[in-house]
């Protein structure tokens, strides 16, 4: 599939059986490194090289392509890439096998209109529903093949450090957390230390009958307390 995925891509910037005139390597050569995440420097090796063909730049690529394939294996191991491989797969099988049958409704409603040009219905259908799926498969294969070279894996060394370096950071942002929350302990704002009288005169009139220590306040009128907020909606409560 993946050799299969690129030497379609080389094609369409350098045409099989075409001459050096007719391709476009730098083009080529960037899409392959934003695309595929395959940095291979085509234009500088078919200009040091004498000869050099369509073939010869597809087998460029599809080498290159497989070795990184390789690296990525040898980096976390068969017995974990394989599961990951074939999850990719089903995953994107599924996503266009159910845009295909969107696109099978969607002919089958319109098909009976090949008839106005006086061709069978039920023949043309057969013939674009293949062309559907011939177009699915290879948007499949690319896809897929596109996926696995452009993934980011990590070994296991990789991964534990980066676990470290989370729980370091964690740590220090705890810290300083903690030290601005000691300063605000050591110095409590004006707000709070209204609040505290507050409290403390909710605490000594517990268990007797609470009074309002604001009488002569008016309800729509600021608290004295300095929160800024209507007497009926702070310390009017206690009345």
């Amino acid at each position: 599939m993946r050799e299969g995925a690129l030497t379609d891509l080389v094609h369409e910037f350098a045409p099989e059986g075409s001459v050096e005139e007719q391709w476009d390597l730098a083009a080529l050569q960037k899409v392959l490194e934003s695309d595929w995440q395959l940095h291979v420097p085509i234009v500088q090796t078919v200009e040091n090289a004498k000869e050099f063909g369509d073939e010869d730049i597809v087998d460029l690529v599809v080498k290159a392509g497989q070795e990184v394939y390789d690296e990525k294996i040898a980096k976390v191991g068969e017995e974990t890439w394989r599961p990951f491989e074939r999850s990719v797969m089903l995953q994107v099988i599924d996503n266009h096998w159910r845009e295909h049958l969107a696109a099978l409704d969607h002919l089958r409603q319109g098909i009976h209109l090949r008839g106005y040009a006086q061709k069978n219905p039920k023949q043309e259908y057969k013939r674009e529903a293949i062309q559907l799926f011939s177009m699915m498969l290879q948007r499949v294969r690319d896809d897929v093949s596109k996926l696995l070279l452009t993934v980011k894996v990590q070994g296991r060394e990789e991964v534990e450090a980066a676990e470290r370096e989370a729980e370091q950071a964690h740590v220090q942002n705890v810290q300083y957390h903690h030290s601005d929350y000691d300063e605000a302990l050591a110095e409590p704002a004006s707000g709070q230390r209204a609040s505290s009288a507050a409290a403390e005169h909710a605490g000594s009139t517990a268990g007797g009958t609470v009074r309002n220590p604001y009488a002569k306040v008016g309800r729509n009128e600021p608290c004295p307390c300095g929160s800024g907020k209507k007497f009926k909606h702070c310390h009017g409560k206690l009345a």
